[in-house]
């Protein structure tokens, strides 16, 4: 199925591994112009490289998006190159682990920070041009534990990934008018190299093969291209009537009912 991207501008954070990489990829597949982002240098050059030799036009800039200088030179590169933005996909995240008791002012700011503000500002400065074109997609990637308590040690990260769907929600509803469809995906465990995942199956593998056998009804991870695959047709307008929705793309995984 053609998903008509050909030419369509994508922004995509926290691209230079894992499942921003994996994004990536997806929407180079469909012949998108990329803009990529990520803190580390020499890994975002390395995927920019790979990016073109697929046959894409890439524009990478190194930037921390929890600091808001750096996502507006983020967006006017974009802009200077491109002209323009049509899909946005905030990618960006991370976890630390502590019981809720445990945690610091710096854990939370850190964290709400990284997993939510950041997205709040990229995508304000997005929002405007997107008005101005009467159109865009924005794909926000929250978890299941946005949906659904994930254990102990989560409390971090359960509230920012649960704030990413809420807002992408009442976002939808905001910008239906003008055009704009804002959905939100919630991976399960996915494993790819260098990932939590692969590293405790390497260091774990008794653990981890009793993690499958109990909590992964496929018996087996998930991949980043599946991650990609849905995220890239939610951009597309064969999505053109979903806005507002969370995605669970978890093999079964999780056990919420919605």
């Amino acid at each position: 199925m053609d998903l008509l991207l050909n030419n369509k501008v994508a922004l995509i954070t926290g691209a230079s591994r894992g499942i921003g990489k994996g994004i990536a990829a997806g929407f180079a597949a469909e012949r998108c112009r990329l803009a990529i982002c990520a803190r580390h240098t020499d890994e975002l050059d390395r995927t920019a490289e790979e990016l073109r030799k697929s046959g894409s036009e890439v524009l990478s800039v190194a930037a921390d998006v929890t600091v808001q200088t750096q996502v507006s030179e983020l967006v006017e590169q974009t802009k200077k190159k491109f002209g323009r933005i049509d899909i946005l996909v905030n990618n960006v995240g991370g976890n630390r682990r502590k019981e809720f008791d445990q945690t610091t002012d710096a854990d939370w700011d850190e964290l709400v920070n990284l997993n939510f503000m950041s997205h709040v500002f990229l995508t304000r400065l997005i929002i405007q041009q997107m008005k101005a074109q009467k159109s865009g997609a924005i794909v926000f990637i929250s978890s299941i534990f946005g949906r659904e308590s994930g254990g102990s040690g989560l409390s971090i990260y359960n509230s920012t990934k649960s704030a990413l769907i809420s807002l992408a929600k009442i976002m939808a509803v905001e910008l239906a008018p003008s055009g704009i469809r804002v959905n939100s995906v919630a991976p399960g465990s996915i494993r790819f190299p260098g990932g939590s995942w692969d590293r405790r199956c390497k260091e774990q593998p008794k653990e981890m093969a009793e993690f499958i056998a109990r909590e992964l009804p496929l018996g087996r991870f998930g991949t980043v291209e599946e991650v990609a695959n849905v995220v890239v047709f939610l951009a597309s307008e064969r999505a053109s009537l979903i806005t507002g929705s969370c995605i669970n793309i978890d093999g079964c995984q999780s056990r919420s009912l919605i």
